[in-house]
Order: structure tokens, then sequence, then C-alpha cells
């Protein structure tokens, strides 16, 4: 469950007091109630004849009454609440069982022997020590203020993740994951809460073990103990600049004091082709032609180019083993993995291999804890295939891959992608490595320093070459028949220190006081180099020996390189204040600066403020029996995004191209090639977020409602600019206004524990409305951009154009109205008529004139998902699901080859659906369809082994899972969750908002084999 209401962490967590959320939560409690006599006494015939009981209940370890706790009598109405002296009164007569029940106390049902009754409670230490990462630190989860979301690993997706936010794909309202595809060298797009930046970085901000800007890639599923997601400005503010996007927070497992245990994990995953464009075969294609309804020429082959690029023994297998231990003072762990990831495209996959080692050790009296965190990783990923696709499926397929004679068969109209697998090379060879150690000293009872520093260094060379029988050096015209290599590298290195002094206190036992003071310093440095050369004469060197091309020779081939670099340090604060676990606050400021920012603001101050009520803990609730824990949030905040070009802001100096000097020498030229902007600042995010953590019905249901509105500022774009004065004709400025709104529910709810057979859902639930407010400002002015080029075949331009005031993703274009009896294009113009193209108004200048309209829009209104967990004896049954829901999709395949215009291979609706057609190409409304689905996206079965006489295992559980079982849906191309839904339109790893390509990765259902045991 994405939430603090879900799981062993949010049991855990309210125990240990969170730090102001809105959550209704009940927790375990332990009772030891006084015996008595089995003979009926005076005060059990008293009791018989007034039917009340009163009681008192206590702390078992101290002897204190507690206040607050719930006194249920069981299958009864009858309910009550002890106040601050532990008494209750409730109704109930000899026979009952009372249930009693604390956040962080142990549960027990006590049968009802006397009027007067002394119930003894044990505190659940486990459920105490469970905590929240926030940030430089951790909270407990009933003292949380700000809007968190934490899954453990427990929840954890069970699919084989290629990144650690497939593990949480679904599981947090609010927090968008994008794939692709199953590239195995494809990343995902990342979006908390809507888009929040035109051109800035919408990406969060990842966090590991405390590493600012951590790096994903040293992280396998096996290893990460959970993931933690700040949502809201009031918590985020802590990060300053860095946290606009929001805040994933990722915990990686330790050592536990004892013996040392062994854990291995492996699985096995098999992906199969699903849902391929559904293009005309050899044999329909030929048949088109015999009936006249196509003009092509039939060389008479038959061939499925699409699936000769389709890898059908793909078989990807992942395997981690970890050592982990220590004592008391002193723990340990330790793990390697190795896995091996195929996709369904041939020459195409990612081999790599990850250490991870982190240790702690006690000192002086355990007054000082030494961490030390260590991780590196290594990879190989073949990146020549995963491309072609629409080029293949789109093919006469009555040509061939080969000539008469067996060689490739080329052509300079289209490339053979299937030869160009065989005589092409393309590969990048990565190593991450990361080392960071923390030293905690407690130089008094309540006060804390610690000091926190990390290195990161990322390295990889990327490596081409294509063959002397390559299509690319055969239809070369500089070099005919020459080889071509290219080969580049970087580096990239980050380094942080931050020393915080924190201190905590308690006072008169009602008031409870956090205090964190810190300061953080930031260095970033990138550099690389590229080169490329061609006109080899051989094929031995490969791109191992780049001066031999001919290239070189004659002055041709090219070189490059660069390095550049950032510093960011700031000071921060935190105030954490808390009164009888009722009432709480929290505020933030951080003040940043950075070497990104203009020469008039390289300072800017990030604060924040947040409020909790734990509303269930007052008096007017002790008779709400059906209410276990409620709590209100309130939170403001804000934040920044510095994601953005470094030297940004400055005038720099580029090359201007050679040119012929008065010595009739050619030279190199150097010019200012940017405008200085000494204004330059951030973009400022402004959030509000309120809202409400419950848990109801004897703690079955559990959950947290968020409501926030926010508001970007400052946006950064690039502008246009006079010259004179300008000297360049483009800017880099803050202008914008952008904002969003919206809704998340989530929800835990434990439908039924009977014996052997347990139950229990958790739900998703989010709305959103995202809006530019504002493209210009007193020195700028722009009415609207456009975004979301259609590409293929025809200039249709983009698919896109944001108004000022209007919607995130709004496509926007002519209003199909019908074809003429010739099978042309006709359009609704303003006044509701439908009229062909040629008179169209396609003014974007002059709305009043336009004929173009607001046709849809690509982002989802409504996200769900819907997880059920199941466990019968050993077994163990979780089926999860997931839609998007009130958004549209441009169908780009249907748009450029359902129209017979096109001369290659076409879909086979071109001649159904789209029949009618005998006009060019044209964008408007006719192929937006719904993307609105609802996915059977994972089935798990798993089955855990009885191994308490076992010497040698301790644990062995097997699993089965099915991935993207099942899609219902009305839309007609490729998969539609695999269709962008976050960002602006802009290209974002070859994909649009809400624009399906023509060529996207195949649509995969895997299955996937596993296995986890420990000795």
């Amino acid at each position: 469950m994405p939430n603090i209401y879900s799981s062993r962490m949010y049991r855990a967590g309210f125990v240990r007091g969170s730090v102001l959320c809105f959550a209704l939560m009940a927790c375990s409690y332990g009772i030891a109630a006084e015996a008595s006599s089995t003979a009926p006494s005076p005060a059990k015939r008293e009791l018989r004849a007034q039917e009340t009981v009163t009681g008192v209940v206590k702390n078992l370890n101290t002897g204190e009454p507690i206040s607050g706790v719930t006194v249920k009598v069981k299958g009864k109405e009858s309910a009550a609440q002890t106040d601050e002296s532990g008494n209750f009164t409730v109704n109930a007569v000899v026979g009952d069982v009372l249930q009693v029940s604390f956040i962080g106390f142990k549960t027990q049902e006590v049968p009802v022997s006397t009027a007067a009754m002394t119930v003894n409670l044990a505190p659940n230490e486990e459920e105490i020590d469970a905590v929240v990462v926030v940030g430089y630190g951790t909270q407990k989860l009933k003292e949380v203020t700000s809007s968190v979301a934490h899954v453990d690993a427990e929840q954890f997706r069970q699919s084989g993740a290629r990144n650690p936010l497939d593990l949480i794909q679904g599981k947090v309202a609010g927090l968008q994951v994008s794939r692709s595809g199953s590239n195995p060298n494809s990343g995902v797009a990342t979006q908390i809460r809507g888009a929040i930046s035109v051109t800035g970085s919408a990406s969060p901000l990842y966090v590991i073990d405390g590493i600012p800007g951590g790096n994903p890639d040293l992280l396998q599923q096996d290893d990460i103990e959970s993931i933690d997601v700040l949502k809201d400005g009031s918590g985020a503010a802590i990060y300053g600049t860095s946290a606009n996007a929001g805040v994933i927070l990722i915990t990686t497992k330790k050592g536990t004091p004892g013996q040392p245990q062994v854990n291995y994990s492996s699985y096995f995953r098999k992906d199969f082709l699903f849902n391929r464009p559904d293009f005309l075969t050899a044999d329909q294609f030929r048949q088109k032609i015999d009936e006249g309804a196509i003009n092509r020429e039939d060389r008479g082959h038959s061939t499925d180019f699409f699936d000769d690029l389709v890898n059908h023994d793909n078989f990807s297998h992942n395997h981690n083993i970890s050592l982990s231990g220590g004592s008391e003072s002193t723990t340990y762990r330790g793990s390697v993995n190795y896995r091996n990831l195929q996709g369904i495209a041939k020459e195409n996959g990612r081999e790599e291999y990850t250490v991870r080692m982190n240790l702690n050790q006690k000192a002086f009296d355990n007054k000082v804890n030494f961490q030390l965190n260590m991780a590196t990783n290594t990879n190989h990923a073949n990146m020549l295939g995963g491309g072609g696709w629409e080029s293949e499926a789109t093919k006469n397929p009555t040509f061939s891959n080969f000539n008469d004679d067996g060689s490739y068969y080329y052509d300079f109209t289209s490339t053979n992608e299937f030869a160009r697998l065989s005589t092409e090379t393309s590969y990048r060879k990565q190593q991450t490595s990361s080392i960071d150690g923390k030293v905690d000293v407690d130089i008094i009872e309540g006060l804390r320093f610690s000091a926190f520093g990390s290195v990161q260094r990322n390295s990889y060379v990327d490596g081409s070459y294509r063959q002397l029988n390559s299509e690319a050096s055969l239809e070369d015209q500089d070099y005919p028949g020459g080889g071509y290599a290219s080969k580049a590298n970087l580096l990239n290195q980050k380094y942080a220190f931050e020393p915080t002094l924190t201190y905590n206190k308690t006072f008169a036992d009602v008031h409870s006081l956090t205090a964190l003071a810190g300061y953080s310093y930031r260095y970033e440095m990138d550099e690389g180099q590229s080169a490329d050369n061609r006109g080899f004469i051989n094929d031995r060197f490969n791109e191992d020996n780049l001066s031999e091309g001919q290239a070189l020779r004659d002055g041709r081939a090219n070189l490059d390189s660069y390095k550049n670099d950032n510093t960011l340090i700031a000071f921060f604060g935190r105030v954490n204040y808390a009164f009888n676990n009722k009432y709480m606050i929290q505020a933030i400021v951080r003040r940043e600066g950075s070497s990104k920012f203009g020469a008039n603001n390289k300072w800017g101050t990030f604060p924040s403020l947040s409020a909790g009520w734990n509303i269930s803990s007052e008096e007017f609730m002790q008779d709400v029996a059906w209410v276990n824990f409620l709590k209100l949030r309130v939170g403001y905040g804000v934040t920044g995004n510095t994601g953005f070009a470094n030297n940004a802001s400055r005038l720099t100096l580029g090359g201007g191209g050679k040119y012929l000097y008065p010595d009739q020498a050619y030279r190199e030229t150097y010019g200012p090639d940017r405008n200085p902007n000494p204004d330059l600042r951030w973009e400022t995010k402004k959030e509000t977020n309120i809202g409400v953590d419950f848990t109801l019905f004897d703690n079955k249901l559990s959950g947290a409602i968020d409501v926030f509105q926010r508001k970007t500022v400052d946006l950064l774009d690039i502008y246009r600019t006079p010259q004179p004065p300008y000297i360049r004709e483009n800017i880099y400025s803050n202008v914008g206004t952008m904002s969003s709104k919206g809704i998340e529910l989530a929800l835990s709810y434990r439908v039924m524990d009977k014996g052997d057979f347990k139950w229990s859902m958790d739900a998703t639930a989010s709305t959103l409305k995202n809006v530019m407010e504002s493209y210009s400002n007193d020195v700028f002015t722009v009415k609207y951009k456009t975004f979301g080029s259609i590409g293929g075949a025809g200039d249709l331009g983009d698919a896109y154009t944001t108004f000022e005031g209007q919607q995130i993703g709004q496509f926007f274009g002519k209003k199909f109205a019908g074809f003429d009896d010739d099978g042309k294009w006709l359009f609704y113009n303003r006044n509701g008529e439908a009229v062909r193209n040629d008179v169209i108004n396609n003014s974007r200048d002059d709305l009043n004139s336009s004929d173009l309209q607001h046709l849809g829009n690509a982002v989802p209104k409504y996200y769900v998902s819907w997880t059920n967990n199941f466990t019968y004896k050993n077994f163990d049954l979780r089926i999860f699901m997931r839609g998007k829901f009130d958004y549209e999709i441009l169908n780009t395949t249907a748009l450029s080859y359902g129209n017979k215009v096109w001369t290659g291979n076409l879909l086979q609706d071109a001649f159904t659906k789209y029949d009618e057609i005998n006009d060019t190409y044209m964008y408007s409304d006719y192929y937006l369809e719904s993307g609105s689905h609802f996915k059977i996206d994972e089935l798990t079965l798993g089955y855990r082994f009885n191994l308490n006489n076992s010497r040698y295992f301790k644990n062995l559980r097997l699993y089965v899972t099915g991935q993207n079982l099942l899609t219902i849906t009305g839309y007609s191309g490729n998969d539609p969750d695999f269709v962008l839904d976050t960002g602006l339109g802009n290209e974002i790893n070859g994909q649009r908002l809400g624009i399906d390509s023509r060529g996207p990765y195949p649509n995969t259902r895997s299955f996937l084999f596993g296995v986890n045991f420990g000795f």
C-alpha cells in the first residue's frame, strides 16, 4: 500500500507516533488482567444486576495509567475510552469479553469477571520503533504533519524491476510512473502531482540512504528496504531548490544483531510478444493488389519484417545473495547481484553486476555510531536493437531481406533493419560507484551531532561500428564501402557533505520538542568527449583504432569534448513540537545558494509550516467506538527548481566556424553564444496540502485523504529577444506560472481473517487538474506555446497548443465533420458548418476568427489501483490491478498507415474503419481515441515451506508471476498504458505526452518464476 496506513510499516508507524498525519489507525495491544475466583462473588452478582463495568488501564512496564485507550465489548456496540487517569466505564455482564487496544501496545481480549477491573497493557516494542524517512532523519508516523507515502518491501511489485520505481508503480496515490515498454535499457518517466516545469527538471529528487541526488542504477530490488515519497511542499522544503518535483527517499537493507544470515533470491522471466500492430500479411497484401485496392509491386516473397526483429528466445534472470548479522555494537550486510535482462528485440539487452556493503559500528558506550555504505555497479548494455519497428512493419511484405544470391538487400529508400543487427554494433560499458559515511555523536542526553559525506562516480564508454558490408557504409556518399566507427565517454562525479545538529527533549511529559540545524555542500562535475571516423578499409579494428579511418587524414573526422560543474550550498533547520501527542507543528526553513543562479539572485529562501491534530485523542471522541484513529494535517511549503544547464545565466564563448584569414589560413572564430541574464533564478513552487489519516471499524479500514493546491511561478523557458540590444536572439529567463490541484485517496481494508484464510486489499485513487496560468510578464509576451510533434508522413506540426489559462495537454486542431462524396476531409468551422480543409482558418493568434478548437486532453483525469492479498495456510496470492480514465490518445499509427496514400504496407483498418479516406494525411480529432483502460497488471501465486525442523534452511518461498495479463480498453492502438501521461508534450525517452508513436517498443506479456530462501 502506498501510504502510512498499510503494511507492517503502517501498523508499526502509528505506534511510534508519527508526525502530524490525518489517519485513523489502530494498533496491537497486550493486556494482562487480574484473575478472579471461579465461585460467583458478591461483586459478580452485583454486576449481573447493574450490567456496568468500571476499571483502570495501566502500562504493564511502568504502572502508569494510560489515557485514550479503547475498551470495547466484543460482539456488542458498547465501547468507551479511558480518561486522563486511565479510568473507563462500559456496559457489560459476566461472560462478556473486553477488547482493549491502544496505539503502541499489544491488543488482548479480557473476559469480564468483576464490576471493577484493572487491565495492564504490554507495550508493543516493534511497533513503537517503526519510523518513516522524511529527510535528514526519521519521524514517528503518528507525528508526521506532511503528506508522506511509505511502501515497504512486502508491498513491492514482483515482476522483476528494471528500475526502483517499477517496484511502486501504482502503489502511491499521485505518483505517475510511465515506461515506454519492456526495453531493458529504457528509463521511466516520473511525475508527482502533475507537471511543474516547461524546460526545467521534472524529475523528483532521489535520496538514497541520505545521499542527495543518488543514482538509482546502484539499486537492485532485493537490496531495498522501503521507499518513502515526500509529496507536498511542507515536507520537501527541507531540500530547497532540488525538491520542486517531489522527493523519493530510498532506504536499503541493513544488518541486524544476531547469528549470520544468508539469503538468496532469484527470478527467471520470459517475455512474449503481445498486441503487435495489425498490418497486412503478405497474402493479404497480394490480395489487395489483385483487387486493385492498392497499386503496389508484388516481389514474390512473403516476409514478416516485424517478426524478424523479435527475439523469441529471450530469457532474463536475476540472482542476489546477501550476508548479514553482527553483534549489539557491530552490524553488517553485504550483497552481490547478477542480472541478465534480454528484451523482446534482438540485440537488445543488459548484463550487470552489483556489489553493496553496509557496516555499522557503535563505540564509547554506544554514544558514537559509525556507518559506512559502499556500492558499485558494472553493466554492459547492447543498444543496437530496440528500434526500427515502424519501418519494418510498414514495408512491402512481398519484398525480402535478402537478394537472390543470399546477400542482404539494400535500397536508398529504407533501411534493412534486420541486416543492421548483423553488420553493426552499438554498446555502452558503464560503471557507477558510491561511497558514503556517517558519524553520529550523542553529546549530551537529547543532543546529537551528525556528519554525513558521500562521493558518487558514474562513467561510461559508448562504442559503435558499421562494417564495410553494412548498408550505412555502402550507401555513404563520401566514403562508399568504408567502415564507420565512433567512441564517446563521460565522467560524472558528485560530492556531498552535510553536518547536522539534532536536539530531542520531552518536558513535563506533555511537551515534545525536536530541533534540527544543518549545513549542506554539494559539488557536481561532468566531462566527456566523443570522436568518430569513417573510411576504414577493413573490419579488424572496429572502434578501437579510430585513427585508421581515411576521413581523419582528409580532415573530415569529428572530435568534441566538454567540461562543466556547479556548486550548491545551504543552511537549513527544522523544528517539531508536539503537545500531549494531540497537537503537533513543524516548521522548516532552508537558505540556499547555487552557482547556476544569476549574479543578482544567488540565494533563495524556502520555508514551510505544517500542523497536525490527533482528533481521536480528544475526550469528545471517546464514545465514538468505530473510530480508532483520526488525525488532521495542514501544511504549506515552498520549494525550488534548479534543473537547468550550467552557466545558463552567464555570457559564454563559443566557436563560430572556420574562416579564411588575411594570411590565407583557415582558423576558428569565437564569439558570444548565449545572452547573459544576471537576474536568472530558480523556479518556485508554493503548495498547500490538507490531509486526513484514519483507522476505523476495529482497525479494519485505514487510509488517508489528501487535497492539494500548488502553483509554480518564475517558470524557466527560452524567450526571443531583439537584436540589439541583446547579442543573441534568445534568452533563458523566468516568466510563466503553472498550477495544479487534486485529490488523493489511499485505503487498506482487512476483509477477512478466519483461521487459515486471510484477505486484505489496498487501493489508491487520484484526480488532477493541471493549468498553464501564464507565459508572459512585463518584458516577454507569449499567448501560447505548442508541444507534441506529431511526426510521420506530412508536415502536421504539433498536437498541442497550450494557451494561457488553459489546461496542460489540450489537443488543439480541426474538428472532424465527415467526408464528401469524393472521400475528401470535411471539418467544422467556427460557425459549425462542415467545410473542406482549404477554407479552414488555422490561426492561433486570433481565436475569434480561427476554426481550430480544443479536441480533448491527454492527461488522465483519474488514476486508480487495487491490490487484493490472499493467504491460505502456506499459500499466498496477490492480484494487482490499475487503470487510467477520462483522457484521449492520438493514434499516429492510424493517421499515417490507415491512409491508402501511404505507398508501403497498410493497417488492415485502412480497408475497413478508415476506408472512406481518399485524401492526404490530416491531423484532427478523427484520430483521437479514448485512452481509458483498466488492467490486471500483476498476479503472483506463492508458497512458503515449513522449515522448522530443517538444519540448513530458515525459510523457502517459491512463486510465479504473470504481468500485463489483461487490458480492458476501447483504444485500438498499442497498449494505452505505455503512452506517456506525464510532462507537457515534449520528448521524454522518445515519447510524447498522449501521442501513440508509430514505432514503439513492442508490448509484452511476461511470466516469471522466483525463489527466495535463507539459511
